[in-house]
């Protein structure tokens, strides 16, 4: 598989954020999202080849017991499905960071954490028309959501740039039925500096108040900014 990195970090975002934990950052995406903070594993792929076996020694020498696969988008990656179930035999709880485009497909996972993407994902003006009519079509999976949010340990975190965002978080839960506990959905906002977080803190963490969601803070930003290995 391709590996764009693999460190040791804080987990800065969900329910876990602040947990020391190895993250194994995988090559390669299905969407293109407008404001992507990892565009080195997403837009333009780029990364080292490994095997499964390299990349769970790579993951042994640090000390953390909590691994974080993602990218990218980590369920694309060649071995996927190995390298978790390789992982958990060497007792190391899972969390996945996807798009939930991809189906489960039994894939070893402690937390499944789950960002679907909004409309304000969208590419602009800087990809072509395919890549915007591909990803429109792909981010929006609720048949593929549901499969994730049956494994049992999830989260579901949605980027939020504007306020009417959360009344499309609404639709789109509405769409996936069943009883979503709000305590399980958390809303972030969306930037990549924490000038550009703090400026959506305000009125998000009201929205949150008011209809029952978690406030998600980006800790990495706030800890390391945005770079590589945070």
């Amino acid at each position: 598989m391709l590996i764009s990195e693999i460190f040791h970090s804080l987990q800065g975002e969900g329910e876990l954020a602040g947990v020391p934990s190895v993250f194994v950052r995988t090559s390669g995406c299905n969407l293109r999202c407008n404001w992507c903070d990892t565009p080195y594993a997403s837009w333009q792929p780029e990364g080292t080849p490994m095997s499964v076996e390299e990349v769970v020694a790579a993951v042994r020498g640090f000390p953390a017991r909590h691994a974080v696969l993602t990218g990218g988008e980590p369920m694309l990656a060649n071995g996927i499905r190995d390298l978790a179930a390789a992982l958990r035999s060497h007792g190391y709880h899972i969390t996945i960071e996807t798009a939930a485009t991809i189906a489960p497909d039994g894939i070893a996972c402690d937390l499944a954490s789950l960002s679907p993407k909004l409309r304000n994902s969208a590419p602009d003006a800087r990809l072509d028309e395919t890549w915007r009519t591909k990803h429109e079509a792909l981010r929006w999976q609720p048949g593929v959501v549901r499969q994730w949010l049956a494994l049992g340990g999830y989260q579901l975190k949605f980027v939020v740039s504007q306020a009417e965002d959360v009344d499309e978080i609404e639709n789109m839960l509405g769409q996936l039925g069943g009883d979503i506990p709000r305590s399980k959905v958390l809303l972030m906002p969306e930037g990549v500096t924490v000038e550009a977080l703090r400026a959506r803190t305000g009125w998000l963490a009201e929205q949150c108040k008011q209809r029952g969601y978690r406030y998600a803070p980006r800790l990495h930003v706030e800890l390391y900014g945005n770079k590589r290995g945070t």
